[in-house]
């Protein structure tokens, strides 16, 4: 009988030990899946990408912009090689069009901490473009207000850069 309620209770033991610990994987088990479901964002790696996608956007639409700017700061050039009037028609679509584009553009989710100061940076670069757009319809353009729009883009996307311990990117060179 003695043999027979020490079995009994080493099997009382067994499943209240087995309840025991299935109930601590189910809660380790939740935290483990709180945990997957909300990834930490690695704001470095997803600034860079914002980077990288923002300067290809402005390149898909600004190369003949970029013509414009070469033949018009080309050391030495010979008149036939200055910018033609049609090239500076051309450039002045492509600014308007990089413009929009940039007005269009939207911030990532995951850069949701930096959109305000992403947002105003890529409204100072649109702002140099259109400016751009609006002097090369004239016929003597005066680029010195949109450069001064771009360096302050270019100022606010640095301090987001910095904030992070980046080094602060120059859009300005990865678009021309």
């Amino acid at each position: 009988m003695k043999k027979f309620f020490v079995l009994l209770f080493a099997l009382a033991m067994a499943i209240g030990l087995t309840a025991c610990s299935s109930n601590n994987e189910s809660k380790t088990d939740k935290k483990e899946n709180k945990e997957e479901a909300a990834p930490k964002v690695d704001v470095k790696k997803e600034l860079v990408k914002f980077y990288m996608d923002l300067g290809n956007k402005i390149n898909a639409k600004d190369t003949d912009l970029n013509v414009y700017v070469a033949k018009a700061t080309k050391e030495d050039a010979k008149p036939e090689e200055l910018p033609t009037a049609e090239d500076r028609a051309k450039a002045s679509e492509a600014a308007a069009a990089v413009a929009t584009e940039l007005n269009n553009y939207q911030v990532p989710e995951e850069l949701k901490d930096k959109k305000a100061d992403l947002d105003s940076a890529i409204k100072d670069y649109a702002a140099s473009y259109q400016t751009k757009a609006d002097e090369l319809k004239k016929d003597v353009p005066n680029l010195d207000a949109a450069s001064a729009s771009l360096t302050q883009a270019e100022e606010k996307l640095g301090k987001v850069f910095e904030s992070e311990k980046l080094l602060p990117p120059s859009l300005d060179k990865q678009v021309n």
